[in-house]
């Protein structure tokens, strides 16, 4: 560096750029220059805000809390529809193994195809169980128009269920499909 030149000045523009009372001169409401009522009137609105902030954290925390609870409980609600739809559109298959099996002749008994079929039965039921779908008793219990529909009367004991005509079945306590079934009337009754 040449005699001449003048050093290089450094300039602290944090310092410059700071407004006047952030620069280094005392605050008009520094804590040291207040009163103590002031003080302690400072301290109550500052307490009154930290209150109302965590008041409103709580509320905040407990709303989610809630609709947590809400989307899990609706996510459940949605599996158990979808397993039902599903359940509910594989019965008529099963109705059909059913009536298939129950009136194969007795010459064919014994075949592999046979077993094959029965075997496939034997599956959708367990599926069904697996499911916690569980069939509905009907016959020979009394009427109830919660769990069985009748589609038709005859002659036998008042209210009982005579024959079941479709299978019913039920995912937990509620009914997927109502047992089709024939009630029992006495002769003399309308």
């Amino acid at each position: 560096m040449r005699e001449d030149e003048e050093p290089p000045r450094i300039i602290d523009r944090r310092a410059s750029q700071l407004p006047e009372a952030e620069a280094g001169e005392p605050k008009e409401n520094d804590t040291l220059n207040q009163s103590p009522d002031a003080l302690a009137e400072q301290l109550a609105q500052e307490k009154e805000k930290a209150e109302s902030y965590l008041a409103n954290w709580q509320r905040a925390a407990a709303d989610f809390q809630n609709y947590k609870r809400r989307v899990e409980a609706e996510r459940e609600d949605l599996a158990r529809l979808t397993n039902a739809a599903l359940i509910i559109n594989l019965l008529p298959i099963i109705d059909d193994f059913d009536r298939a099996l129950e009136n194969v002749d007795a010459s064919l008994a014994g075949l592999t195809w046979l077993e094959g079929v029965r075997l496939i039965q034997r599956k959708l039921q367990s599926l069904l169980e697996m499911n916690q779908v569980t069939e509905i008793e009907a016959e020979g219990l009394m009427f109830d128009p919660n769990i069985h529909e009748a589609v038709n009367f005859d002659e036998g004991e008042d209210g009982k269920v005579l024959r079941v005509v479709q299978k019913g079945y039920r995912l937990g306590g509620r009914v997927l499909r109502p047992a089709l079934v024939i009630v029992g009337k006495q002769a003399g009754n309308g």
